[in-house]
């Protein structure tokens, strides 16, 4: 039970501040794609969000094979075109946090109350939703308006789906997963011209087709562990938007870019002020209050990059959103319980806590020099020995064990390192147990 707490608190803890900086990351990749198109831009916020809830699940993990990336070296002998050095990585790790037992429990116990709080909203929305659909109003389609509707079925291959018209709508939405439905506010339903039924059914017939529906309960559940995170609500706000461009797109494709405009002016007119209130879980032409973009992204003529350029601002995009993750994951918090006002038995019990390399580089008294194996030389084999170290909390190496490397070169490794002595690692003032990493590289230099 006290493990699960202090994962819960785990998550929570990386979770406030590996949330804005994906954000971050996210706001500056969708900036650089902009040009690209809408739909690369709800590519990278739906990115955005996925990493933002599941990576501070992944920081309770530890990451030492990130260490293996960047390295601080120093040459331990350079004879005869060969030197051996010694990394002790660059900075990367899991920084522990010292909590009290009850202040981790409470802290828990908040956190699941509130997420407790949003997982029953989520399921009370999701029952109104059954309620929305049976008290809806059939509506039956005549004339153009039916012929259009057929020819959305075949455009966006999508069946099984009706429109019906309800009094607890204020503007048209769409739900459903399996059985599609339309739906029309009452005053709308009767009164629409003919031009502006058509952007409406066009609309939602282009979420129909990419399952938007779906995809935003699978957000919202999704979104559940860090809900109460307000910069976790803007990068939802900035999927609606771009996902509502993305659908003005494939809708204008139907009845042409400055009709379909003019027409979304004029349905925006006839909304009740003050109404423009979404109807939870429902996917709908209003969700996102972005007109202004949206009109500028119909009517405006914008040459999307192509090529070249494309690929390379893509590139760098990724690898902007790689660096992010692997500095989220190495910076990641560990929870560690501090027994409050009982030093002594505190420092009875055993405990071992994960330390960035970087940081017990500094705590090094004596090392010894590895010394490259002669057959290994001859055989030419070179290539980088990573350890995971376990120091006592009397500074000496208590266990070393190989992560990865040549074999030829990994007991040269093990035996430097078994030598070398720490500084004893303090938490709250008392020696500790660390686990940390050591890279050995073996280099031949012709």
């Amino acid at each position: 039970m006290r493990d699960v707490e202090f994962w819960i608190l785990a998550y929570f803890v990386n979770s406030l501040w590996q949330i804005p900086l994906l954000f971050a990351a996210g706001w500056l990749a969708a900036r650089a794609l902009r040009s690209a198109g809408a739909e690369a831009e709800h590519a990278v916020w739906v990115t955005t969000l996925t990493l933002q809830c599941l990576l501070p699940a992944g920081s309770i993990f530890s990451f030492d094979w990130l260490r293996t990336f960047s390295f601080l070296g120093w040459n331990a002998s350079k004879t005869s075109g060969t030197h051996v050095s010694v990394a002790l990585g660059g900075g990367t790790g899991v920084v522990p946090l010292p909590l009290s037992g009850l202040l981790v429990a409470t802290i828990a116990v908040l956190y699941l109350a509130v997420s407790a709080y949003f997982a029953a909203r989520f399921l009370w929305r999701g029952m109104t939703l059954s309620a929305l659909r049976r008290e809806a109003v059939p509506v039956r389609l005549t004339g153009d308006a039916a012929l259009f509707w057929t020819r959305c079925c075949r455009r966006f291959a999508v069946q099984d789906v009706s429109v019906a018209a309800s009094s607890r709508i204020f503007s048209p939405v769409t739900m459903g997963v399996c059985r599609k439905l339309l739906l029309l506010p009452v005053s709308m339903a009767g009164v629409l011209p003919e031009n502006d039924l058509q952007t409406v059914i066009a609309h939602e017939f282009a979420h129909m087709q990419r399952n938007d529906f779906t995809k935003n309960l699978l957000y919202e559940l999704l979104s559940l562990p860090a809900t109460y995170h307000p910069l976790l609500w803007l990068t939802r706000r900035r999927i609606m938007e771009s996902r509502e461009m993305v659908c003005d797109q494939m809708a204008a494709a139907m009845t042409g870019r400055n009709e379909y405009a003019r027409s979304l002016l004029r349905l925006a007119s006839l909304l009740v002020a003050g109404k423009l209130d979404r109807t939870p879980h429902t996917i709908g032409i209003f969700d996102a209050n972005v007109f202004e973009r949206r009109l500028m992204n119909l009517t405006e003529k914008t040459k999307e990059i192509q090529g070249m350029r494309r690929m390379a601002i893509v590139a760098a995009c990724a690898a902007l959103g790689l660096a992010t993750c692997g500095t989220a994951l190495a910076l990641g918090m560990h929870v560690n319980a501090v027994s409050a006002g009982d030093n002594s038995n505190a420092s009875k019990a055993p405990r071992q806590i994960t330390v960035s390399a970087a940081v017990m580089s500094g705590n090094i008294l004596t090392k010894a020099v590895p010394q490259y194996p002669p057959a290994a030389k001859k055989a030419k084999i070179q290539g980088t020995v990573v350890l995971r170290v376990v120091i006592g909390d009397d500074g000496n190496v208590k266990n070393i064990q190989v992560v990865s490397g040549p074999n030829e070169l990994q007991q040269s490794s093990i035996d430097a390192v078994r030598q070398w002595t720490y500084k004893p690692y303090l938490l709250n003032g008392d020696p500790v147990e660390v686990k940390t990493t050591v890279n050995i590289i073996y280099s031949l230099q012709g």
